[in-house]
């Protein structure tokens, strides 16, 4: 799990997008979240998995922008916009085990073979009926 400090990212208020009351024109709830990647103290090997991830958030100067506007209040936005912040530096830092291919074992093979054999005794059995 990496944590980040709050000096590295950038909070702005912003006024959020869609349909509102009467205060909708006045109230900046909406929260922009800059984080510059090449200038953090993430190290290297991350900086690069994030820069070089394929994500539309993120500028080609290496910077990820996150828009917060799910909520009604300007904290409530803010921790959303921090944790999602959290989960994507941890999401890159997550790598996937190897996997190694495996063969079929003896038993499940002639298991196949078994249910292919009952399976073209049944469709022979569909055939027409000859009369000798």
């Amino acid at each position: 799990m990496v944590l980040i400090p709050e000096t590295e990212y950038e909070l702005t208020a912003i006024r959020a997008q869609g349909a509102g009351g009467q205060n909708v024109n006045k109230v900046s709830s909406a929260i922009h979240l800059r984080f510059d990647i090449p200038a953090s103290s993430l190290s290297d090997w991350l900086k690069a998995r994030l820069i070089h991830s394929k994500d539309n958030r993120i500028t080609d100067e290496g910077v990820l922008i996150l828009k917060a506007q799910q909520y009604r209040t300007q904290e409530a936005n803010k921790k959303d916009a921090i944790k999602r912040l959290h989960e994507i530096v941890n999401a890159a830092n997550h790598v996937k085990p190897m996997r190694y291919a495996t063969k079929p074992s003896y038993g499940s093979k002639q298991r196949r073979l078994e249910s292919k054999t009952i399976r073209k005794q049944v469709k022979q059995l569909r055939g027409k009926i000859t009369g000798d």
